[in-house]
């Protein structure tokens, strides 16, 4: 069954299938579909970025061993930084972090938080190879060819467990919330053309 189809939200007239796409076709997108794609995104993190739908009365997953918990991310007041932040001669922030790619949409005067990561080394995670940045850049050349802007940056939440598996549980959860549609666990469920693998 086509994922497209299926959800069938984004692509009702433009049905596409990735397998039909080759390396040197160029995927034009339209205007009107990309900011619809980016309202249905912004639709349901909004709450989230109010900081409604959160579930504090459940408690803390890491209430014993440590005092992060998803409730209390508030991803805009973090310092926004840009995307290649690693070529700066000293990185702001060093050790363990949940970072967050964020878009901010002016014509829409809206934030998207397109991708959720964890590291153990916040000033060397983002160098070298890294599936989001294709996307990002694919993301950014489709808005730009529409006509629309992107205002991108990264921003690191430091507050979190030093434990891998305790980290790598709250990026599960916090992409189980906002369900960034560049994460590989949530692509499927915005109808992303411009982040599909390509072979």
């Amino acid at each position: 069954m086509n994922p497209f189809r299926r959800q069938g939200n984004l692509f009702e007239d433009h049905i596409l299938s990735v397998n039909s796409i080759t390396p040197n076709q160029q995927l034009k997108l339209s205007r009107d579909l990309l900011q619809d794609w980016q309202k249905k995104v912004h639709s349901h993190q909004t709450k989230f970025f109010k900081g409604e739908g959160c579930t504090n009365q459940q408690g803390s997953l890491f209430a014993e061993t440590h005092k992060s918990s998803i409730d209390e991310l508030e991803p805009l007041s973090l310092v926004p930084l840009p995307l290649n932040f690693w070529r700066w001669p000293q990185s702001p922030h060093h050790g363990p972090a949940v970072y967050l790619v964020i878009d901010h949409q002016e014509d829409m005067d809206a934030h998207l938080l397109l991708y959720v990561g964890e590291t153990i080394a916040a000033d060397r995670r983002w160098k070298g190879e890294h599936d989001c940045k294709a996307y990002l850049s694919a993301y950014s050349e489709a808005l730009g060819s529409a006509g629309l802007k992107s205002e991108l940056s990264i921003r690191f939440w430091t507050d979190v467990p030093e434990s891998t598996r305790s980290r790598r549980n709250l990026e599960q959860e916090l992409i189980q919330r906002w369900l960034p549609p560049f994460n590989k666990e949530t692509r499927s469920r915005w109808a992303t053309p411009f982040t599909a693998e390509i072979h």
